[in-house]
C-alpha cells in the first residue's frame, strides 16, 4: 500500500477509536441479592438505554459486587458507582424526608398509585436537597405491594398473639408492630432467612416476591392475609456528578426510559410474580391466617394517627417541611 494511503488508513482507524472511547459510557449499577421483580425496572432501564443509544450508553448491573444494600447511598454519594437501589428504612436518619413514604396504614392500594405519589415526593424541593447531601438524584421508585408476615412457631390468630414475637420489620411497619408488643428487628432482606434458621428471628415482614426470593417461603408456616401495614420506599438513585456529566443524548435516554421501565415492572409484579404467590402458599402448606375487620380497624387507629404525628413533630425538628410533605401524600390518596 503507497505510503498516503497507509498513513489516511492509519489516522482514519485512530479517529474512530478515539470516538467509540469519547461516546461509550459505561455506569456500574449497585444492586443486591439476585435479579427478581423488585429489580425488573433496572433490568429493563438497562436493555433501554442500551437500545436507545446503539450501545454507547451501558448499564452494568451487580448484584452485590459493589456494595452491602445498607451502603449503596454512601457509595452514591463517593461516586463508587453511578446507579443504586436501596431503601429509606434501612438508614431513616440519611433519607428522612423520603420516610414519608413509609408511614403504616397509608392506604395506598396499588403499584400505580405507589409510583405516582413516590414520584411526587421525589420531586419536592425539600426532598431534591435531602437527597443531594449524597450527591444523589432520585431517578424513580421501586413500588411494592402491602407488605404482610409470614412466620415459625404458633400462627398468630388475634393481634394479641405477636406480643413477644421477634419479627423483621423495617420503617413504619416496624414502629406498627411495636404497637402490637411484638420485637421489631431491622436486618437487610438477605439476612432473613439466616435469622430465621437460627431462630434470631420467628417472622419477617415481607411483599410477596422477598418471601419468595429470600426463602421465607421455605421456611414459614403461616402468614397474614391482610395484617397490610404499609410497605417500604426503595428509590433507584443516581450519582448527579454523573447525570450531569452525561452527554445530552445520554441522558435523554436515561431519563426519557423510566417511565417505560416502570410500566414493565408493574406488569411483571402483578402478572408473574402474583400469579405464583398463591400457588406456592398451597404447595408449601402455609397457613393463611386472616384478621377479623374490627381487629384490623383497631391496630390502624392506635397506630397510623400516632405515628404520622410523631414523624410530623421528629422531622419539623430536623428543618424538613414535614407537614407540608404528609400533607402531599394524604392528599393525593383522598
Amino acid at each position: 500500500m503507497p505510503l498516503r494511503k497507509l498513513q489516511l488508513s492509519l489516522v482514519a482507524a485512530i479517529a474512530v477509536t478515539l470516538s467509540a472511547e469519547t461516546f461509550a459510557v459505561e455506569w456500574d449499577v449497585s444492586l443486591w441479592g439476585k435479579r427478581r421483580a423488585f429489580t425488573e425496572h433496572v433490568e429493563k432501564l438497562s436493555e433501554l438505554v442500551s437500545a436507545k443509544t446503539d450501545g454507547e450508553f451501558q448499564l452494568k448491573i451487580s448484584y452485590g459486587g459493589l456494595s452491602k444494600n445498607k451502603e449503596n447511598l454512601d457509595g452514591i454519594s463517593i461516586g463508587a458507582f453511578q446507579m443504586a437501589q436501596f431503601c429509606a428504612g434501612y438508614h431513616r436518619d440519611k433519607n428522612p424526608s423520603i420516610t414519608v413514604l413509609e408511614l403504616p396504614f397509608l392506604g395506598v392500594d396499588s403499584l400505580e398509585k405507589e409510583i405516582e405519589i413516590s414520584q411526587a415526593v421525589y420531586k419536592h424541593p425539600a426532598v431534591v436537597k435531602d437527597l443531594a447531601r449524597w450527591n444523589a438524584t432520585l431517578l424513580m421508585p421501586s413500588p411494592l405491594p402491602q407488605y404482610n408476615i409470614a412466620g415459625v412457631g404458633d400462627a398468630p390468630k388475634t393481634l394479641d398473639d405477636f406480643k413477644g414475637l421477634a419479627v423483621r420489620a423495617t420503617g413504619g411497619i416496624g414502629a406498627a408492630m411495636k404497637t402490637v408488643d411484638a420485637v421489631p428487628t431491622s436486618m437487610s432482606a438477605s439476612e432473613v432467612r439466616q435469622s430465621m434458621d437460627s431462630g434470631v428471628i420467628k417472622a419477617a415482614a415481607f411483599a410477596p416476591h422477598a418471601h419468595m426470593s429470600f426463602g421465607t417461603v421455605e421456611k414459614a408456616k403461616w402468614w397474614t392475609t391482610n395484617l397490610n401495614p404499609g410497605t417500604v420506599n426503595c428509590p433507584v438513585v443516581v450519582n448527579s456528578d454523573a447525570l450531569k456529566d452525561l452527554s445530552d443524548k445520554h441522558r435523554e435516554a436515561l431519563l426519557g426510559s423510566v417511565d417505560e421501565a416502570l410500566a414493565h415492572y408493574v406488569t411483571t409484579y402483578n402478572g408473574k410474580t402474583m400469579e405464583a404467590w398463591g400457588p406456592t402458599l398451597k404447595e408449601k402448606g402455609i397457613e393463611s391466617i386472616t384478621f377479623s375487620d374490627t381487629e384490623i380497624a383497631a391496630f390502624k387507629e392506635k397506630v397510623a394517627g400516632p405515628a404520622a404525628e410523631k414523624w410530623i413533630e421528629d422531622n419539623t425538628k430536623k428543618g424538613l417541611p414535614a407537614k407540608e410533605l404528609y400533607e402531599l401524600v394524604t392528599g393525593m390518596l383522598k
